[in-house]
């Protein structure tokens, strides 16, 4: 990176280049990391990571450049402070559960904020404005939640998931699109809300989701293509009825490794 980098014989391109500009690099290598790993794609998982490593380099060489750190002060900074963060394993903090362990490093992580000074803002601070929205929405409810501002049952959170499609469905009978557009982002901050209650990343959950339509609709352009037909060609029923046979085909083929699961299942607790 260092002769990348430099002026004399570099290459023009990451001469040119800022921590702003590489920025979004380093977000898109970040996701193409955890695009090997849903697809369980080890040998890509493997260049991915290097590909997320180069940057943290160049990050570290641009600071260098301005006298502000170097590699070395990153590996030493998030090794000083995963040592700090697990007495558990470095320090007398022993046999202490995972829920200890979370609830550690929470404590820690504020005493260093509040070493550092007095935080400005509020309990909500810290959660960059550049994250996936459905990933900040998250963060926000889970910073909320530490101070008391959460409910304690799901069952709470679908009653509000009902009451803000129930205002969305209100705006669309009064005509009124836009509020009820607006009312969706509620919504979906509601559904996030659900997926925390239940222990699920809405990311993941919603990456899931995207991956079955892909699948489900691929299977209804094949069952057209065996008519000679396309999408563009075929009727909206005909495609829901081809939906629900591929939604059945795969619920059928799961069945079988379901009961072999649970057979192995039964087998170990005779």
């Amino acid at each position: 990176m260092r002769r990348l980098r430099d002026p004399d014989g570099g290459c023009p391109w990451d001469i040119e280049q800022t921590f702003s500009t590489i920025a979004p690099y380093t977000i898109e290598e970040a996701y193409e990391v955890a695009g090997a790993i849903e697809d369980k794609d080890w040998p890509a998982l493997k260049d991915e990571l290097g590909d997320l490593l180069l940057q943290v380099v160049y990050h570290a060489r641009m600071a260098q450049e301005a006298q502000v750190f170097d590699f070395g002060d990153v590996v030493l900074a998030i090794t000083e402070k995963m040592i700090r963060r697990h007495p558990h394993v470095f320090g007398d903090a022993k046999g202490v559960s995972t829920d200890a362990v979370e609830d550690l490093w929470q404590r820690l992580k504020a005493e260093e904020r509040a070493s550092r000074g007095p935080e400005r803002g509020g309990a909500l601070d810290g959660v960059p404005v550049t994250l996936p929205a459905l990933t900040r929405a998250l963060k926000l409810q889970e910073k909320a939640s530490r101070v008391g501002f959460d409910w304690n049952d799901p069952h709470a959170v679908l009653a509000k998931i009902r009451e803000e499609a129930d205002e969305i469905e209100a705006d669309l009978a009064g005509g009124r699109r836009d509020a009820a557009g607006r009312e969706v982002g509620d919504l979906l901050f509601a559904v996030v809300n659900l997926a925390r209650h239940l222990d699920m990343d809405p990311e993941v959950a919603l990456r899931a989701t995207n991956m079955k339509f892909e699948r489900r609709f691929a299977a209804i352009e094949q069952a057209l293509a065996a008519r000679g037909k396309s999408p563009g060609e075929s009727t909206l029923a005909e495609m829901d009825a081809l939906w629900d046979e591929a939604k059945a085909a795969e619920r059928a083929a799961a069945q079988p490794a379901n009961a072999e699961a649970r057979s192995g299942s039964d087998t170990c607790s005779d």
